[in-house]
């Protein structure tokens, strides 16, 4: 589309203001008083308030106390002397000399006042406690104490307070059941211990003068309860107030309670979700601190005290208000006789402030100051002040009416003129002249007048409309007042107008893509042409965006955008421009591509295995939504990154959904939630995370796995179980019943275990031991099942295990070892063939070093029944080892087979991975390969494992390769550590660690050993 052009044809050079007519100004404030305490003690004996202003010429200075002038030039006073502009108080006297003093300077332009300050009489003290003794404090052991510190007066009344505990230095630890408040000085004590038997003090102390005082001794004694310690709900006993605090300012929300059981303190925000970010809890809850606070945090604190046998709380409001400060002020003037003027000052602040308005240094009205027709009388200096309860805000300006005859002396009207044929000229007149001259245009010697064409401007300006050749030629500014006249003359030339030939025109790119805007324009030749290029009325620069944006090479005005990104699309505008004129055209590119991140998500409702989730629809940029994506991660993620796709109702969440519940979530659970939008195009970016919430509780619904066990010859049971993993827990209070019984028996005996973690017990019956004449073989059933403060889960599947009556008899036959690495080796037996039919339950492996370790020293593994292998681990390298293998049962180990003997491979050489290079953004690293060993006796990785990942963190991303060299992105910030280890048959081998610190993208691509240096690479072999 094409928006016919039109060029400021007066092309006239903006030339500095011209000089005033006098380089003096009135009184610039730049250094005040402020206010003074002063100590009729003081060995100085005087007070000096300091006063400095900027003036030309230079500033008088005269005083005001409590608004009347000091006379120091007409009535010489003993106590009074003026320094420059500071005033001395020698040997100040209260009485006489106590109150507000204002500075006032002075010149020939006008005067302003300082801002107040007062001067006060004091001194800096902490008074001594009473001499009297305190009575003592008897209480039950359970119930809660106060002891009160009634501290003395101090000023300044900024201190501290602690409790002194039988003597000096020894003071008391504040925790969950003891609190000093900083407020009154109080000792608070929850519950009351027989061991909080002592005499306590108070003990207050100014930080400022650094001066201490303390209280007589308080005995306090703790006396026995009647009939055993009582319970007692929570009762909240130091309170915060409506408290109103000034923007910026930190408060400090004191609450604590007495109870027994100790109450835990809750805080939080009414209507709120959380406490503010700002926000700091300390003194084990009982102090809530709010940094810097503003207006988003006034509302309502409330403190929550509980316990098991009730709770409390308390509420109270917050309120933040603030200091003036201008949002509107004034500036100095310079205006014309006669003119109308306003003078406005808007300033903000709560309570609103109130406005009012000094002028010379005396009130001169409030609001808003108007002048209808200014004279020379109301040239001054002005002050505009706004004051509230929080504080007050000064604004100082000059004004000054002048009068001259008009002078084109410092903006006389360009000689050589251009316009655009068929376009608009404008030609200024702008000569200096007060008041405002009258204006007649002449062009040549014609005179000119207002038509449809021609227009001579309330500024003077002269308008031509549709210029054509025939407007060239000599045009005359003519100006007049009552002071005198004056005019300027230039010569005007008409040009070929500037027109677009070939505008840009609408386009649709994909993100990635590139593209180019046309854009072409005819113009007058003896003019130079530039084409200016803008997005959504913001020029771009090409210097800044090359990496997006560029010019064509041909001489045209084509844009070329290359790998086009979501935030290029918009309204380009081209502009062909001369010195003349100009003319624009725009055009519209749509970006195609994934969807934007959907908005903010909101949890609306939470069940114990489900959720509701709304959000808000993402751009799609102009490609319609076609599904979505919620993804879910909870407590006990691996890391970060851990997201996981979530079961949805309805199953498949269509694009135009703004809300869905989630299910089959873990009861209990803490979870945080994801969208990620998608098109025909792809997914888009996830949304932010969603707040962390909190499932509802549930009956685990999971049991244990695994249930095993066997009996012994001494009467006991064994029973043992895989745990039930902690996201299965479902509430508070987890743990297992284990249920058994003999198989002929009907009642079942049950033993609670309250650790989760717990994976055996052992039930022992000391009436019951199993004798050879009794039986063979005695069953027993075992089940378990979890349970947590909302029930019980299902029980396991049933287990049988036994009582054996005797040791196996027979032992595995056909032992054979193999080394697979220096450090590890598979073994194989046959299975026991168990002719006696005696229950073993498992194999015990023995292994040691044949002629260097003892026997009974060996390292031992069990493995189930069903099983006739193993890896046995923590060898070491080219020995010599015997390996055994037994069964077992509850009754003990059966005879050994034949010892196996066998030798674990010799180590590798010991090698060092070694960084070849870098650059900006890739790491190249190789190390050392392995040879492979044709006789067997050495190691050989099957491939190797390479992780890279950040320092201090467990996780990182895991590459597995056969080569002995890979290539990573240079980290840009942080510390990484890479890390390399050789994958065997036998298991994984020892690292070795590259640690990269400090930011690498700062470092010059080269192999030398300073470079090295530099990048701060550190190699070490950690051996697991």
């Amino acid at each position: 589309m094409i928006n016919p052009g039109f060029i400021l044809p007066y092309i006239s050079t903006f030339l500095p203001h011209p000089r005033k007519d006098a380089t003096g100004y009135g009184p610039i404030f730049e250094e005040e008083p402020v206010d003074v305490v002063y100590n009729e003690d003081s060995p100085d004996g005087r007070i000096s308030m300091n006063c400095r202003a900027r003036a030309n010429p230079p500033a008088t200075y005269r005083w005001r106390r409590d608004s009347w002038e000091i006379k120091l030039m007409e009535q010489p006073d003993e106590h009074y002397s003026l320094v420059g502009g500071n005033l001395v108080i020698n040997n100040p006297r209260q009485k006489k000399h106590a109150g507000t003093y204002i500075c006032v300077a002075r010149n020939i332009y006008g005067t302003v006042i300082s801002k107040e300050a007062r001067v006060k009489f004091g001194c800096e003290y902490v008074n001594e406690f009473p001499q009297e003794e305190r009575d003592p404090v008897y209480v039950k052991e359970g119930q809660g104490a106060v002891l009160l510190c009634a501290p003395p007066k101090a000023w300044p009344q900024e201190v501290t307070y602690r409790w002194i505990y039988n003597e000096f230095p020894v003071f008391l630890y504040t925790d969950r059941r003891r609190f000093v408040s900083q407020k009154t000085g109080n000792l608070y004590i929850s519950k009351v211990e027989a061991q909080d038997a002592g005499n306590y003090s108070c003990f207050v102390s100014s930080p400022i003068i650094g001066k201490s005082v303390f209280s007589k001794f308080i005995p306090l004694i703790p006396l026995p309860p009647d009939e055993g310690e009582r319970k007692y709900p929570a009762d909240i006993r130091v309170k915060f107030p409506d408290t109103t605090a000034m923007l910026a300012s930190n408060i400090t929300l004191e609450c604590f309670a007495l109870g027994n059981p100790i109450p835990h303190i809750v805080w939080r925000k009414v209507d709120a979700t959380d406490l503010p970010p700002n926000h700091e809890i300390s003194e084990s809850g009982a102090v809530l601190h709010l940094y810097n606070v503003q207006y988003e945090d006034v509302g309502g604190y409330e403190c929550e005290a509980i316990n098991t046998k009730g709770k409390d709380w308390h509420k109270a409001w917050l309120y933040v208000e603030s200091a003036p400060e201008w949002a509107e002020t004034i500036n100095n003037t310079q205006i014309d006789i006669g003119s109308e003027h306003t003078m406005r000052c808007v300033a903000s602040g709560k309570p609103f402030p109130f406005i009012r308005w000094y002028k010379d240094g005396y009130m001169y009205g409030k609001g808003e100051l108007k002048f209808s027709s200014l004279t020379f009388d109301d040239s001054g200096m002005y002050q505009c002040i706004a004051e509230n309860y929080w504080g007050i805000k000064y604004a100082n300006a000059e004004l000054r009416v002048i009068a001259c005859a008009p002078t084109f002396e410092f903006n006389p009207v360009r000689k050589q003129l251009l316009g655009a044929k068929d376009g608009r000229v404008m030609i200024e007149c702008k000569p200096r002249a007060a008041p405002r001259p009258r204006f007649t245009w002449t062009k040549g010697k014609e005179l000119l007048f207002n038509n449809s064409r021609i227009s001579i401007l309330f500024d003077g300006s002269l308008e031509i409309l549709n210029a054509t050749t025939n407007d060239e030629g000599v045009y005359t500014c003519f100006a007049e007042n009552d002071r005198g006249k004056a005019n300027s003359s230039g010569y005007l030339t008409i040009t070929e107008a500037t027109t677009l030939t070939e505008p840009p025109e609408d386009t649709e790119v994909m993100v990635g893509d590139e593209v180019v805007l046309r854009c072409a324009a005819s113009y007058d030749p003896m003019l130079d042409i530039a084409f200016i290029w803008a997005i959504d009325f913001r020029v771009i620069d090409f210097d800044a965006e090359w990496q997006h944006y560029e010019r064509s090479d041909d001489g045209s005005g084509d844009l070329r955008i290359m790998n086009v990104q979501i935030w290029h699309e918009g309204r380009y505008t081209c502009t062909a421009q001369t010195v003349v004129d100009s003319d624009t055209a725009y055009a519209d590119l749509k970006v195609v591509g994934v969807p934007g991140p959907p908005g903010v998500i909101r949890v609306d409702e939470i069940g114990d295995t489900w959720v509701k989730l709304l959000w808000s629809k993402p751009a799609d940029h102009n490609s319609p939504i076609l599904s979505y994506t919620i993804q879910t991660r909870h407590f006990w993620a691996l890391n970060e990154d851990d997201w996981r796709d979530a079961s949805t109702s309805p199953a498949f969440l269509d694009g135009s959904l703004e809300k869905a519940e989630v299910t089959d979530l873990y009861p209990w659970m803490e979870y945080q939630f994801r969208i990620i939008a998608t098109n025909e195009h792809g997914s888009g970016e996830a949304s932010i995370p969603s707040l962390k919430i909190k499932t509802w509780d549930a009956a685990p619904v999971v049991s244990p796995t695994d249930v095993a066990g066997y009996g012994g010859r001494n009467g006991e049971i064994v029973i043992s179980w895989t745990p039930v993993q902690p996201w299965f827990f479902s509430g508070k209070k987890f743990g297992y019943i284990v249920a058994f019984k003999p198989h002929d028996a009907y009642d079942w005996w049950y033993e609670t275990i309250s650790d989760p973690e717990t994976r055996r017990y052992v039930h022992r019956d000391t009436y019951f031991v199993p004798t050879d004449e009794d039986f063979q073989v005695r069953e027993f059933q075992v089940k378990i099942k979890s349970f947590n403060v909302k029930g019980d889960g299902p029980y396991s599947l049933t287990k049988v295990i036994y009582y054996p009556r005797d040791v196996p008899t027979e032992s595995p036959t056909d032992v054979y070892a193999r080394p697979v690495s220096s450090h590890e080796a598979l073994v194989w037996w046959l299975p026991v063939q168990n002719i006696s039919k005696i229950i073993f339950l498992a194999y015990q492996v023995k292994y040691w070093r044949k002629y260097d370790d003892p026997e009974p020293g060996a390292n031992r593994i069990f493995v189930g029944a069903n099983v006739n292998q193993t890896r046995l681990e923590n060898m070491l390298p080219d020995a010599h080892y015997l390996i055994e293998v037994r069964a077992f049962n509850g009754a003990g180990l059966g005879p050994p087979g034949e010892h196996c003997e066998m030798f674990t491979k010799r180590p590798h050489p010991p090698r060092m991975w070694r960084y070849v290079s870098w650059t900006g953004q890739w790491l190249y690293v190789w190390w050392d390969h392995i040879q492979y060993d044709w006789f067997g006796n050495i190691s050989f990785p099957l491939y190797y494992k390479v992780m890279f990942r950040k320092t201090g963190y467990i996780y990182g991303k895991v590459y597995i390769t056969g080569w002995h060299f890979m290539d990573f992105p240079m980290p840009q910030f942080g510390d990484y550590e890479l890390m390399v280890r050789g994958r065997y048959e036998g298991g994984d081998g020892p690292i070795r660690k590259i640690s990269i610190k400090g930011k690498a993208s700062v470092v010059t691509p080269s192999l030398s050993l300073v470079s090295l240096g530099l990048l701060a690479l550190c190699i070490m072999g950690l051996q697991i």
